[in-house]
Protein backbone atom coordinates (compact mmCIF):
# COMPACT_ATOMS: atom_id res chain seq x y z
CA UNK A 1 0.00 0.00 0.00
CA UNK A 2 1.09 3.50 -0.73
CA UNK A 3 0.41 6.68 1.15
CA UNK A 4 -0.83 8.19 -2.15
CA UNK A 5 -3.25 5.42 -3.10
CA UNK A 6 -6.53 6.79 -4.54
CA UNK A 7 -4.86 9.98 -5.84
CA UNK A 8 -4.75 10.34 -9.61
CA UNK A 9 -2.94 13.69 -9.81
CA UNK A 10 -2.13 15.26 -6.43
CA UNK A 11 -1.06 18.88 -6.57
CA UNK A 12 -0.35 21.53 -3.88
CA UNK A 13 -3.20 23.93 -3.21
CA UNK A 14 -2.17 27.41 -4.36
CA UNK A 15 -4.30 30.51 -4.11
CA UNK A 16 -3.32 31.71 -7.57
CA UNK A 17 -4.36 28.39 -9.15
CA UNK A 18 -7.32 27.34 -7.00
CA UNK A 19 -8.88 30.66 -5.98
CA UNK A 20 -12.18 29.83 -7.71
CA UNK A 21 -12.25 26.11 -6.99
CA UNK A 22 -15.22 24.59 -5.15
CA UNK A 23 -15.90 21.17 -3.69
CA UNK A 24 -19.30 19.69 -4.50
CA UNK A 25 -19.62 16.46 -2.53
CA UNK A 26 -22.88 15.61 -4.31
CA UNK A 27 -21.02 15.22 -7.60
CA UNK A 28 -18.64 12.54 -6.34
CA UNK A 29 -18.77 9.09 -4.78
CA UNK A 30 -16.48 6.57 -3.06
CA UNK A 31 -15.75 4.46 -6.11
CA UNK A 32 -12.11 5.58 -5.82
CA UNK A 33 -11.74 3.12 -2.92
CA UNK A 34 -13.67 0.22 -4.48
CA UNK A 35 -10.50 -1.77 -5.23
CA UNK A 36 -8.78 -1.28 -1.88
CA UNK A 37 -8.94 -4.51 0.13
CA UNK A 38 -7.21 -2.76 3.04
CA UNK A 39 -6.32 0.77 4.14
CA UNK A 40 -3.87 2.12 6.73
CA UNK A 41 -5.41 2.74 10.13
CA UNK A 42 -4.24 5.01 12.96
CA UNK A 43 -4.21 3.82 16.56
CA UNK A 44 -6.70 6.47 17.78
CA UNK A 45 -9.21 4.94 15.34
CA UNK A 46 -8.91 1.39 16.63
CA UNK A 47 -11.76 1.60 19.12
CA UNK A 48 -14.27 2.69 16.48
CA UNK A 49 -12.87 0.61 13.62
CA UNK A 50 -12.86 -2.57 15.75
CA UNK A 51 -16.66 -2.61 15.61
CA UNK A 52 -16.63 -2.96 11.83
CA UNK A 53 -13.35 -4.33 10.45
CA UNK A 54 -10.56 -6.77 11.26
CA UNK A 55 -7.57 -4.67 12.34
CA UNK A 56 -4.35 -6.36 11.27
CA UNK A 57 -0.69 -5.58 10.74
CA UNK A 58 0.74 -5.85 7.22
CA UNK A 59 4.34 -5.97 6.09
CA UNK A 60 4.99 -3.42 3.35
CA UNK A 61 7.15 -3.89 0.28
CA UNK A 62 9.87 -1.77 1.90
CA UNK A 63 10.09 -4.03 4.94
CA UNK A 64 8.06 -1.86 7.28
CA UNK A 65 4.90 -2.83 9.11
CA UNK A 66 1.70 -0.82 9.23
CA UNK A 67 -1.66 -1.20 10.93
CA UNK A 68 -4.56 -1.62 8.55
CA UNK A 69 -8.28 -2.15 8.37
CA UNK A 70 -8.99 -5.25 6.29
CA UNK A 71 -11.77 -4.49 3.81
CA UNK A 72 -11.82 -7.63 1.66
CA UNK A 73 -10.39 -11.09 1.19
CA UNK A 74 -9.66 -10.89 -2.53
CA UNK A 75 -7.19 -8.58 -4.21
CA UNK A 76 -8.70 -5.38 -5.62
CA UNK A 77 -12.05 -5.81 -3.85
CA UNK A 78 -13.51 -3.64 -1.09
CA UNK A 79 -16.51 -5.45 0.38
CA UNK A 80 -17.74 -2.30 2.12
CA UNK A 81 -18.51 -0.42 -1.10
CA UNK A 82 -21.66 -1.44 -2.92
CA UNK A 83 -22.92 -0.84 -6.46
CA UNK A 84 -24.14 2.59 -5.36
CA UNK A 85 -20.52 3.58 -4.55
CA UNK A 86 -21.45 4.24 -0.91
CA UNK A 87 -19.64 2.97 2.16
CA UNK A 88 -21.69 0.28 3.89
CA UNK A 89 -20.42 0.69 7.44
CA UNK A 90 -20.95 3.21 10.21
CA UNK A 91 -17.28 4.09 10.61
CA UNK A 92 -15.20 5.11 7.60
CA UNK A 93 -11.40 5.07 8.17
CA UNK A 94 -9.76 8.50 8.22
CA UNK A 95 -7.45 7.41 5.41
CA UNK A 96 -10.54 7.32 3.17
CA UNK A 97 -12.32 10.34 4.66
CA UNK A 98 -9.40 12.66 4.01
CA UNK A 99 -9.67 12.14 0.25
CA UNK A 100 -9.49 14.19 -2.03
CA UNK A 101 -7.05 16.11 0.18
CA UNK A 102 -3.67 14.99 1.52
CA UNK A 103 -0.54 16.34 3.18
CA UNK A 104 2.66 15.85 1.20
CA UNK A 105 6.26 16.56 2.10
CA UNK A 106 7.36 19.98 0.90
CA UNK A 107 11.05 20.45 0.16
CA UNK A 108 13.99 18.85 1.94
CA UNK A 109 12.69 19.55 5.44
CA UNK A 110 10.73 16.46 6.62
CA UNK A 111 8.70 18.65 8.96
CA UNK A 112 7.42 20.85 6.13
CA UNK A 113 4.14 19.73 4.58
CA UNK A 114 2.00 21.06 1.74
CA UNK A 115 -1.77 20.66 1.58
CA UNK A 116 -2.60 18.96 -1.71
CA UNK A 117 -5.71 17.92 -3.60
CA UNK A 118 -6.41 15.34 -6.26
CA UNK A 119 -7.02 17.32 -9.43
CA UNK A 120 -8.83 14.33 -10.97
CA UNK A 121 -11.55 14.27 -8.30
CA UNK A 122 -14.93 14.79 -10.03
CA UNK A 123 -16.30 16.81 -7.11
CA UNK A 124 -14.07 19.81 -7.90
CA UNK A 125 -15.54 22.55 -10.09
CA UNK A 126 -15.86 26.33 -10.23
CA UNK A 127 -19.65 26.66 -10.03
CA UNK A 128 -21.26 24.65 -7.22
CA UNK A 129 -20.32 23.49 -3.75
CA UNK A 130 -18.18 24.98 -0.99
CA UNK A 131 -15.27 27.23 -1.99
CA UNK A 132 -11.69 26.55 -0.97
CA UNK A 133 -11.00 30.27 -0.58
CA UNK A 134 -13.14 33.10 0.76
CA UNK A 135 -13.75 36.38 -1.06
CA UNK A 136 -10.74 37.94 0.69
CA UNK A 137 -8.53 35.13 -0.68
CA UNK A 138 -8.07 33.65 2.78
CA UNK A 139 -8.71 29.92 3.31
CA UNK A 140 -12.43 29.19 3.60
CA UNK A 141 -13.99 27.40 6.62
CA UNK A 142 -13.93 24.22 4.50
CA UNK A 143 -10.21 24.48 3.81
CA UNK A 144 -9.38 25.41 7.42
CA UNK A 145 -11.36 22.41 8.67
CA UNK A 146 -9.62 20.19 6.11
CA UNK A 147 -6.17 21.37 7.21
CA UNK A 148 -6.95 20.63 10.87
CA UNK A 149 -8.27 17.18 9.96
CA UNK A 150 -5.20 16.37 7.85
CA UNK A 151 -2.92 17.44 10.70
CA UNK A 152 -4.84 15.21 13.12
CA UNK A 153 -4.51 12.32 10.68
CA UNK A 154 -0.79 12.93 10.28
CA UNK A 155 -0.25 12.98 14.04
CA UNK A 156 -2.31 9.81 14.41
CA UNK A 157 -0.23 7.95 11.83
CA UNK A 158 2.99 9.17 13.47
CA UNK A 159 1.83 7.84 16.84
CA UNK A 160 0.90 4.56 15.18
CA UNK A 161 4.36 4.20 13.63
CA UNK A 162 5.85 4.55 17.12
CA UNK A 163 3.32 2.04 18.43
CA UNK A 164 4.21 -0.54 15.76
CA UNK A 165 7.92 -0.06 16.47
CA UNK A 166 7.22 -0.75 20.14
CA UNK A 167 5.35 -3.94 19.26
CA UNK A 168 8.34 -5.07 17.21
CA UNK A 169 10.82 -4.22 19.96
CA UNK A 170 8.74 -6.21 22.45
CA UNK A 171 8.48 -9.07 19.91
CA UNK A 172 4.71 -9.14 20.25
CA UNK A 173 3.81 -9.52 16.58
CA UNK A 174 3.33 -12.93 15.00
CA UNK A 175 1.93 -14.32 11.77
CA UNK A 176 -1.85 -14.44 11.54
CA UNK A 177 -3.42 -17.43 9.83
CA UNK A 178 -6.72 -16.16 8.46
CA UNK A 179 -9.00 -18.35 6.38
CA UNK A 180 -12.44 -17.51 5.06
CA UNK A 181 -15.01 -19.93 3.70
CA UNK A 182 -18.34 -18.76 2.34
CA UNK A 183 -21.60 -20.70 2.42
CA UNK A 184 -21.17 -21.23 -1.29
CA UNK A 185 -18.00 -23.21 -0.67
CA UNK A 186 -15.42 -20.61 -1.70
CA UNK A 187 -12.26 -20.77 0.42
CA UNK A 188 -9.71 -18.01 0.82
CA UNK A 189 -6.44 -17.96 2.76
CA UNK A 190 -5.17 -14.46 3.50
CA UNK A 191 -1.39 -14.28 3.54
CA UNK A 192 1.09 -11.76 4.92
CA UNK A 193 -1.00 -10.68 7.90
CA UNK A 194 0.29 -10.24 11.45
CA UNK A 195 -1.37 -9.91 14.84
CA UNK A 196 -0.35 -9.41 18.46
CA UNK A 197 0.41 -12.66 20.27
CA UNK A 198 -1.70 -12.40 23.42
CA UNK A 199 0.33 -15.04 25.26
CA UNK A 200 3.47 -12.98 24.79
CA UNK A 201 1.56 -9.86 25.81
CA UNK A 202 0.47 -11.48 29.09
CA UNK A 203 4.04 -12.63 29.73
CA UNK A 204 5.48 -9.10 29.53
CA UNK A 205 7.41 -7.80 32.48
CA UNK A 206 5.34 -5.47 34.64
CA UNK A 207 7.25 -2.25 33.78
CA UNK A 208 6.86 -2.85 30.05
CA UNK A 209 3.17 -3.70 30.42
CA UNK A 210 2.65 -0.58 32.52
CA UNK A 211 4.29 1.52 29.82
CA UNK A 212 1.78 0.21 27.29
CA UNK A 213 -1.03 0.91 29.75
CA UNK A 214 0.02 4.49 30.52
CA UNK A 215 0.53 5.36 26.84
CA UNK A 216 -2.98 4.14 25.99
CA UNK A 217 -1.53 1.61 23.59
CA UNK A 218 -2.75 -1.36 25.62
CA UNK A 219 -6.27 -0.29 24.71
CA UNK A 220 -5.25 -0.20 21.06
CA UNK A 221 -3.91 -3.74 21.35
CA UNK A 222 -7.11 -5.15 22.81
CA UNK A 223 -9.23 -3.28 20.26
CA UNK A 224 -7.09 -4.99 17.60
CA UNK A 225 -7.49 -8.42 19.20
CA UNK A 226 -11.27 -8.05 19.57
CA UNK A 227 -11.57 -6.87 15.98
CA UNK A 228 -10.20 -10.13 14.57
CA UNK A 229 -13.65 -11.66 15.02
CA UNK A 230 -14.75 -9.42 12.14
CA UNK A 231 -12.93 -11.72 9.72
CA UNK A 232 -16.15 -13.76 9.84
CA UNK A 233 -18.03 -10.65 8.77
CA UNK A 234 -15.88 -10.46 5.64
CA UNK A 235 -17.02 -13.99 4.80
CA UNK A 236 -20.65 -12.90 5.18
CA UNK A 237 -20.15 -9.86 2.95
CA UNK A 238 -18.37 -11.94 0.36
CA UNK A 239 -21.11 -14.57 0.36
CA UNK A 240 -23.66 -11.84 -0.34
CA UNK A 241 -21.84 -11.14 -3.60
CA UNK A 242 -21.86 -14.72 -4.77
CA UNK A 243 -24.20 -15.54 -7.68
Amino acid sequence: MSQVMFYGRPEPIRKEHHRNLRLDASRADLSFAARANSVPLAGPEFQHAAKEYPIVFIQTGTGGILAAALLGVRADENLFIGPDARWNAHYVPAFVRRYPFILAESGADPDQWAVCLDATYPGFNTETGEPLFADNDEPSPLLNHTIRFLQECQEGFRRTETFVQRLQELELLGNLSARVETKGGQKFAMQGLMAVDEKKLLALEAPKAMELFRSGELGWIYSHLISLANINRLATLLAAREP
